[in-house]
């Protein structure tokens, strides 16, 4: 923690909140645990004061009341975004190979999962994101560290897709769509669908 330039220790008797959720068996890791608070999956407080809205760096007590919200449907809430999405524009997953760029947590890998694609490439700047229930499964290919521009075939580290995609869904939000979509139109197979 910084105040004004310094840095300053934890004070005794406090860690971090996600840290928290990890030694209580809340999260698999630290990644896992600030991935769950940033999509608003933790209660933190007594229940008459509980917040979701907690950052994962937060000093908090070791006695802290910590509770996850129920499951949803998808491991981030991307994913009923996109199922939105994929049922306004008319777009069926169901046994295509997938591009999923800017997975993070990967609601949108899981909501593809669930509507019967075959494989999907979650593509991501980050690491240590993607939720362990979509790293695990066969059927998800992680390129996490990856920028979209390694798509490109003539990028000096270009990254080959070993197989051609029929749909890509893109989510980002640190970098324009005009910047990314060129790369990404290199990767679907010609016939192949956009959902930005």
């Amino acid at each position: 923690m910084s105040h004004g330039g310094r840095a300053t220790a934890p004070r005794p008797g406090r860690v971090r909140l996600d840290q928290l959720l990890v030694e209580r068996g809340l999260a698999e890791t630290r990644s896992r645990a600030q991935a769950l608070l940033l999509a608003g999956r933790v209660r933190v407080g007594p229940a008459e004061a509980a917040r979701t809205d907690r950052k994962p760096g937060e000093q908090v007590a070791h006695d802290l009341h910590i509770a996850l919200v129920e499951r949803a449907p998808f491991v981030s809430r991307g994913g009923e975004k996109l199922c939105g999405a994929l049922d306004a524009f008319g777009v069926d997953p169901t046994d295509r190979v997938c591009l999923d760029v800017g997975a993070s947590t990967g609601g949108f890998t899981d909501c593809l999962l669930q509507r019967g694609a075959r494989r999907v490439y979650a593509l991501d700047v980050g690491r240590g994101q993607l939720a362990e229930s979509l790293r695990i499964d066969a059927r998800v290919v992680s390129l996490e560290r990856t920028h979209v521009r390694r798509l490109l075939p003539a990028d000096p580290e270009a990254v080959r897709l070993p197989e051609p995609v029929s749909l890509a869904v893109i989510d980002v939000s640190f970098i324009s769509l005009t910047r990314v979509m060129h790369a990404v139109l290199g990767a679907v197979r010609p016939g192949g669908t956009v959902v930005a």
